[in-house]
């Protein structure tokens, strides 16, 4: 059966779990300072849309984008490890797209951090290249970002 993508308009059960799962993630390998996600209920804030990857009803991964004035940026995504390398998180990112360019938006930025190798193959693959800092990550201490790395995609 094929991937799906649904977006979640709601903190629903399942969007907690993935998004709890990922903050473990995240929480094993960052400082609580060098950790910039969003929380569940800042998921469904009106700039936001919120995407869940199913393959058969079983929720695979999740993905988010957020729509700022000039450009849009990519939110908690993550795929769950025994989904890794079929397809979720790929399938999330041309979703995000989509949205962002529905949105009026032609530039998708996104934070990621240092230790999110498989992360960071995904997102150069599909087109982006490392910036400086932007937004609000620009005006934070150095300290709350040496741990994170900036992408940006031109999505014409």
């Amino acid at each position: 059966m094929s991937i799906t993508i649904e977006q979640a308009m709601e903190a629903t059960a399942e969007v907690r779990e993935l998004v709890g799962e990922l903050n473990a993630v995240l929480g094993a390998a960052y400082e609580p300072h060098q950790r910039h996600g969003l929380s569940v209920d800042q998921l469904f804030q009106p700039n936001m849309r919120f995407f869940l990857a199913k393959r058969d009803g079983l929720a695979l991964g999740c993905g988010g984008v957020a729509v700022f004035d000039g450009y849009a940026e990519v939110k908690r995504m993550y795929t769950r490890p025994a989904a890794r390398g079929q397809g979720v998180a790929n399938a999330l990112l041309r979703r995000i797209e989509e949205e962002a360019r529905s949105s009026g938006r032609l530039v998708l930025r996104l934070e990621t951090g240092i230790h999110q190798r498989e992360a960071i193959g995904l997102y150069e693959h599909a087109g982006f290249r490392q910036r400086q800092a932007f937004g609000p990550y620009a005006k934070m201490p150095r300290r709350q970002i040496e741990t994170s790395l900036f992408f940006e995609k031109e999505l014409g």
